[in-house]
């Protein structure tokens, strides 16, 4: 069973950094592309950032350009959101996600992996 596990959310100031990871067990992330939605209250959720399957493809969305950065390390089977300059927009619910097929930078599809989310909060 393929199980995705976030951690590093908290509580921040603006202006400030969080590493957010995201471990992924029964089954290797070789191959295949990770990525990162958040959810924030009474909003829908939304894509943050992605990583391709080789590793040195990295996306963002406009919101999140230049301050977001995802990557991941195969040997540890992680893949990282590292947040700077966080505003109190940011706050959010953030979720990892890795597609069911390899080689694709197609996310949120029906069959995809997610974790259970971990909150960040920006206060200013």
């Amino acid at each position: 069973q393929v199980q995705l596990v976030e951690s590093g959310g908290g509580l921040v100031q603006s202006g400030g950094s969080l590493r957010l990871s995201c471990v992924v067990s029964g089954r290797t992330i070789v191959n295949y592309s990770m990525g990162w939605f958040r959810r924030a209250p009474g909003k829908e959720r939304e894509f943050v950032a992605a990583v391709k399957w080789t590793g040195n493809g990295a996306y963002a969305a406009d919101s999140v350009h230049g301050r977001f950065t995802a990557s991941k390390d195969d040997n540890k089977n992680t893949a990282y959101l590292q947040m700077n300059n966080l505003k109190p927009e940011d706050t959010a619910v953030y979720y990892c996600t890795s597609p069911s097929r390899g080689y694709t930078l197609q996310l949120d599809s029906p069959n995809d992996y997610w974790g259970q989310g971990t909150q960040v909060t920006v206060y200013s």
